[in-house]
């Protein structure tokens, strides 16, 4: 199967604990409908045996939508499941061996947060880069925030797409497009919206004018 081609334009990081009780598929699929254009299931609490038939799930709601499908950290998660890629952290499975297990044609995304980061990791093995944190982000209190000026400073050095994470609402969002990002990632500005479909047409017309 060929490498899926991947729009980052607006990009869903999901998991059990985003959604306030609701099925996170259900929400997946529904900000699909509104325009999220590429998911990432983040869950690192649960089973395995749990992510799996959550990502297999999600796979199944977002492949007739044309909605590719990555796995945050796990890569057995992400190729047991059939998902279209992997997200990887600076203190997950080393890019290398990523690459080696799943081969040329499967999506690899990977964290970058300084320049330290960047230098350390082997970007050329990679299909993209989520860079941030832009904002403090609820859901990531430990993340340390590179803001809107570490996005535009370390921009020009990436060699692949970026799609700018962390604190990014309808308010701020443009601001990220602006500073050089290819896409927005956003987690709460879509899980904790009463209508995820309805948020994510909003997110989406933003990052279109912008």
């Amino acid at each position: 199967m060929p490498k899926p081609v991947v729009d980052l334009s607006l990009y869903l990081v999901i998991g059990p604990s985003d959604c306030d009780g609701r099925n996170p598929a259900d929400v997946a699929a529904a900000a699909a409908e509104g325009g999220v254009t590429l998911v990432q299931l983040r869950d690192k609490k649960s089973a395995t045996r749990d992510i799996l038939a959550l990502a297999r799930e999600m796979k199944a709601r977002l492949a007739p939508l044309g909605v590719p499908l990555i796995v945050n950290d796990r890569i057995d998660v992400a190729l047991a499941a059939g998902a279209d890629g992997v997200h990887l952290g600076q203190d997950d499975m080393p890019l290398e061996d990523a690459r080696r297990l799943a081969g040329p044609d499967f999506v690899i995304g990977v964290s970058i947060g300084s320049e330290a980061e960047r230098d350390a990791t082997p970007l050329a093995l990679a299909d993209h880069a989520g860079v941030g944190a832009c904002f403090p982000s609820p859901t990531k209190a430990d993340a340390d925030a590179l803001g809107i000026e570490g996005l535009r400073r370390l921009r020009p050095s990436l060699p692949v797409p970026v799609v700018g994470i962390g604190g990014i609402t309808a308010r701020n969002a443009a601001e990220v497009i602006a500073a050089g990002a290819d896409g927005v990632a956003v987690v709460s500005a879509i899980c904790k919206a009463p209508d995820p479909a309805a948020a994510a047409r909003v997110l989406s017309e933003i990052v279109r004018k912008s």
